[in-house]
């Protein structure tokens, strides 16, 4: 595969998320009975859970948006999933345009208890993420269309930078009741990863930029961009069979504010608290590729644009100076703060506020990161049942409005569902299925 097409494959990636039949857990995992999906955000959630044991048998999930055009997903049901760009979105060029996905398939995973004050669990999943951080929207426009226009445009892009990572990953997760007296109750849980990693893509450019002569069809650049893969990586067909070693870790605690509990009639099956706040620090760690090749190109150059023809390697290599290295190359996860406020209404009745915050800078090279996002979401729970509608902002100024639920073993929904049907410029989507077994109190 030509490396430098993933370029080209890294900006179209973000148009496939409308076709994707894929999960993001917003809304299900601060449920009371999510159990396994609960230790993802918060490994302290392990133990006192209202299941004596829960078992994953298999969930899909994936979420993903950009700041550079919005999407009229009604439309795309209507013509049966197919995408015209040009009538089903919407566009926002700017200076710094954002693309983002991420993919999430949680295996057989288990949890259970230890004894009354420690329990444990294992997580297994596959993930892969990608992000394309602060790149011109109208560059990205006309390289989309081959040059093919008949106006002079500029582009500057700064900290450009852009990363694709797949992994898997085994966590043995532990959790212990910390403090447990007549208001307070306190929980902390951690849990150890052991990583393979499946390769990478990477891109940086710290200032890169340009102007297009549409008369003599000319694109004049400067800066230097730098591109790296790591060893027979292929991003459009990944292969789990030559696997790179790393670890990782997160971190967590729990605090629930517990007034008036009778002791005598509630058990370990009953949620005892008025008011529930956890805080928690995930995907602490990287993993490193031996023998990642690196191509760094001067792009202070004049080009001939009505070359281009969808194929980015060979007009960076007819138009530019490179040269090439082999390095080890470490590329960071998506280390992500994650904080949780869960108030028992009455009854029932429940809401919930999620705030999920990036610890990677948007601008970092050989990083991913989460799109920061704040989550509010009132729901019904019970035992065997659980209904919620989460309302979220998102970091790409969009806002997200959905439902989903839980019934004994399954659960399904999005965070974005009803504000994709409503809205004709989604900037962001996502959406969950799973099945597992839970075993009640």
């Amino acid at each position: 595969m030509k490396k430098l097409k993933l370029l080209i494959t890294l900006l179209l990636f973000s148009t496939i998320l409308t076709n994707l039949k894929a999960q993001s857990y917003v809304g299900f995992a601060v449920d009371n009975y999510s159990g396994v999906h609960s230790l993802i955000s918060n490994p302290s959630n392990v133990v006192d859970s209202r299941l004596k044991a829960d078992i994953n048998i298999i969930s899909v999930s994936a979420f993903g948006g950009s700041d550079y055009f919005g999407i009229d997903v009604s439309n795309i049901i209507k013509s049966e999933g197919s995408i015209d760009i040009e009538s089903d979105t919407e566009k926002f060029p700017s200076d710094a345009n954002n693309f983002f996905l991420n993919a999430d398939v949680l295996g057989p995973s288990f949890m259970f208890n230890l004894s009354p004050k420690s329990s444990i669990g294992v997580v297994s999943r596959v993930r892969a993420f990608f992000n394309l951080n602060n790149i011109s929207g109208e560059l990205y426009e006309n390289i989309s269309d081959n040059f093919d226009i008949g106006e002079d445009f500029d582009f500057n892009s700064e900290n450009l930078t852009g990363t694709i990572h797949a992994w898997a990953e085994v966590g043995l997760v532990y959790g212990r009741i910390l403090v447990d007296n007549e208001n307070s109750f306190l929980k902390g849980g951690v849990t150890l990863k052991y990583l393979q990693g499946a390769g990478g893509v990477f891109l940086n450019s710290p200032n890169f930029t340009g102007q297009y002569n549409a008369t003599n069809e000319t694109l004049t650049t400067t800066g230097e961009l730098q591109y790296g893969i790591s060893q027979d990586f292929d991003n459009s067909d990944i292969d789990f069979s030559n696997l790179t070693a790393g670890f990782g870790a997160d971190v967590g605690f729990t605090y629930e504010f517990r007034p008036n509990v009778d002791l005598d009639s509630v058990t370990r099956k009953h949620n005892k608290y008025k008011l529930k706040i956890g805080a928690s620090i995930t995907d602490i760690g990287s993993i490193d590729y031996k023998e990642s090749v690196v191509t760094t190109y001067d792009l202070n150059a004049t080009a001939d644009a009505s070359t281009f023809n969808e194929d980015t390697e060979e007009f960076l290599d007819n138009n530019y100076t490179s040269s090439e290295e082999t390095i080890a190359q470490k590329i960071n996860l998506p280390t992500a703060f994650h904080f949780l406020a869960d108030y028992h209404i009455m009854n029932k009745l429940y809401i919930s506020l999620q705030t999920n915050l990036s610890l990677v800078k948007k601008n970092s090279t050989h990083s991913n990161n989460i799109i920061n996002s704040v989550t509010l979401a009132p729901r019904l729970e019970t035992k065997w049942f659980s209904l919620y509608s989460p309302v979220s902002f998102r970091e790409y100024g969009d806002f997200a409005w959905g439902a989903g639920l839980r019934f004994g073993p399954l659960m399904i929904g999005s965070g974005s569902m009803l504000s994709n049907l409503l809205s004709d410029s989604s900037k962001t989507t996502d959406a969950y299925i799973g099945l597992k077994i839970p075993l009640y109190q």
